[in-house]
């Protein structure tokens, strides 16, 4: 999904001269998963992007769940306990690791 959404991006902006004398952030609109949706869905570069890299992140995430889950059904709570706490850090590291 990176994959093309970089394409279509190059596609449209390719020719576009990059400014590295000054630094521009992302635009407010992909800063929020509602607008990285709503940007994805209009087909536009940037959004797929974005939408790639959430999937990305949001896999380890799923994976963990879904063991704890798993896990929980087994009634094995040495090990749910384990994930429970990766999932804990994960969660901490993805908010910033802010106290």
């Amino acid at each position: 999904m990176v994959l093309i959404g970089g394409l279509l991006y190059l596609v449209r902006h390719g020719a576009a001269l990059p400014l590295y004398g000054s630094f521009r952030s992302e635009p407010e609109d992909l800063r929020s998963i509602p607008g990285i949706l709503a940007d994805a869905w209009a087909f536009r570069g940037r959004g797929i992007i974005q939408l790639g890299l959430l999937q990305l992140i949001a896999t380890p995430v799923a994976r963990v769940m879904c063991a704890m889950v798993a896990f929980a059904l087994q009634r094995d709570w040495l090990y749910v306990s384990v994930t429970v706490i990766v999932l804990s850090v994960l969660v901490y590291s993805l908010l910033g690791g802010h106290p």
